[in-house]
């Protein structure tokens, strides 16, 4: 019989290389934590028509990407294809936004599920770390949370991505946009397909990937030709914020995002090592969303970083990470006595805070420190019925190769004032 494998288009985290996600994720949460947001946790399912609302039901994600099922109770289900949606429902269904301290500040950590053309940094399952601002409709928000990003990104040794801004409008100024981007893209040659997401949702259009038809927008009219004064002001002290705290970004008038909710703000963050799979993040603000889902007129702002797509831009610029070696003393013990004396040991320094390992199993000697090695382990207790007796064991420093006895009694204290 054949072993299983993971589903097509998935993959597992197995150590080391999953200590670099840990890593990466702890350095996008860190700012956040920072800067007054809380954890927040949501179901990996949801009801199919939150997302269909709140995404958009003329996206990719909701008509080609989404796994939506029917449960035995005959629910309409689907694993979430983002975070926004499932966090303002949460956000909403706790009363959050009645507490009386807006904008309420959340950020998660999660996988996430589209049906995709499984390539390499664009997977079914995917993980990401993302942060909402919910319930304040201010310039200075947007900025924090494109300003967060970037010192995530800086923290983890990223040097060589790009910021892209927009303003998509608001409900005042979009209409009359759209409006012109129709009449624009009916006089282009599109096939049908494309045509019919024109009509329905002509921004999405501009997102098109295709040469062919990227060839044929370069006239169409810009969204930042149409602002209403309202949406310029709104945009350009977003861009003055941001220029103030030192961080760069390139304006791209062209930039749409693939969610329906989005409105004014919108940012990309890109990596040009990553071929066509280059965007690493993004986001934007959302003021029509919590309206859209059944809530009350919440303006809010959000982003969401992939871990895979910034592990892969790590690896392109060969960003190494100083990771924290996961043993720092391993045991290994020679007879019964042995065992008992150094497992009592290896638990003794885990209670105060010191990575142990312990060698399982009856190894001989040689393959025990074979293990002692693997492990990455700064130092090894050695001890056999010799050195019990005489009340030692040996610890060896595995980086110089010294090895010296140390009093039984003594070597807890010697390996904390070390390590400490």
């Amino acid at each position: 019989m054949s072993t299983f494998q993971a589903p097509k288009g998935t993959y597992d985290l197995i150590p080391p290389e999953s200590a670099k996600y840990l890593a990466v994720r702890e350095a996008i949460a860190a700012p956040l934590r920072n800067s007054g947001y809380g954890y927040i946790e949501t179901p990996g399912f949801e009801n199919v028509e939150l997302f269909a609302r709140g995404v958009g039901e003329s996206t990719d994600i909701v008509t080609k990407e989404m796994y939506a099922f029917e449960t035995k109770g005959g629910d309409q289900l689907a694993l979430r294809p983002e975070g926004t949606a499932s966090v303002l429902r949460a956000a909403l269904e706790a009363n959050l936004h009645k507490l009386g301290n807006l904008p309420v500040k959340l950020w998660y950590s999660g996988s996430y599920y589209r049906y995709e053309r499984p390539q390499k940094g664009r997977y079914r399952h995917f993980s990401q770390v993302g942060a909402e601002a919910i319930g304040a409709e201010d310039p200075a928000l947007d900025a924090e949370l494109i300003i967060l990003a970037d010192q995530a990104y800086r923290s983890l040794g990223l040097r060589t991505f790009r910021i892209l801004l927009n303003s998509l409008g608001d409900k005042e100024c979009r209409p009359v946009y759209r409006e012109a981007l129709q009449n624009f893209l009916r006089g282009l040659d599109l096939d049908e397909e494309t045509l019919r997401r024109a009509d329905i949702n002509p921004l999405r259009v501009l997102d098109d990937k295709r040469p062919d038809v990227q060839k044929q927008l370069t006239d169409a009219p810009l969204l930042r030709d149409y602002l209403c004064d309202a949406c310029k002001a709104y945009h350009e002290e977003v861009r003055e914020l941001i220029t103030a705290a030192g961080v760069a970004f390139e304006d791209d008038p062209k930039l749409v995002r693939g969610l329906d909710y989005y409105t004014r703000t919108t940012f990309e963050f890109v990596h040009d090592g990553l071929g066509s799979q280059s965007a690493v993040g993004g986001g934007g603000r959302y003021d029509g969303l919590s309206e859209m889902i059944g809530g009350p007129a919440l303006p809010s702002v959000g982003w969401a970083l992939g871990v895979d797509r910034t592990v892969l831009a790590l690896e392109a610029e060969g960003v190494e990470l100083e990771l924290p070696a996961s043993t720092s003393v391993f045991a290994v013990p020679l007879g019964d006595e042995a065992r008992r004396v150094l497992f009592t040991k290896v638990t003794e320094l885990r209670k105060l805070g010191i990575a142990a390992d312990f060698s399982y199993g009856s190894k001989g000697l040689k393959g025990a420190m074979k293990s002692a090695n693997r492990s990455g382990a700064r130092y090894t207790i050695v001890a056999g019925e010799r050195d019990l007796a005489e009340g030692v064991v040996q610890l060896k420093d595995m980086e110089s190769g010294d090895q010296r006895a140390v009093g039984v009694n003594e070597i807890v204290a010697e390996l904390e004032s070390k390590l400490g």
